[in-house]
């Protein structure tokens, strides 16, 4: 059984979020960042409540996260310990890396 889940981005001026939202709960994920210079983004916390924990849903987060950065140019600083885990898993990611 594979419930529905969107993910949504919103950003302001210093920073964003993006957003999971799960088809069957009340619960979301979050993964927030902030503007760290020209062209970085700092991504500082992901949370998943453990209502809808281990569905996968903060590493589709990062995937989105990820996906946004090739696609509009920017780089990451993953300072939250579980993107900064994703990257490690990760080696094609690399060159999104922002030193």
């Amino acid at each position: 059984m594979s419930e529905a889940v969107e993910i949504t981005h919103s950003e302001h001026e210093n920073g964003g979020e993006y957003r999971a939202t799960v088809s069957d709960s009340e619960h979301f994920g979050r993964m927030t960042w902030v503007k760290a210079g020209q062209d970085v983004r700092l991504v500082d916390h992901t949370i998943v409540p453990p209502a809808i924990g281990g569905r996968g849903i903060a590493a589709r987060l990062v995937d989105a996260i990820v996906a946004d950065a090739r696609e509009q140019g920017f780089r990451i600083i993953p300072q939250c310990s579980y993107v900064a885990a994703q990257f490690r898993r990760h080696p094609e990611w690399a060159d999104l890396l922002a030193n």
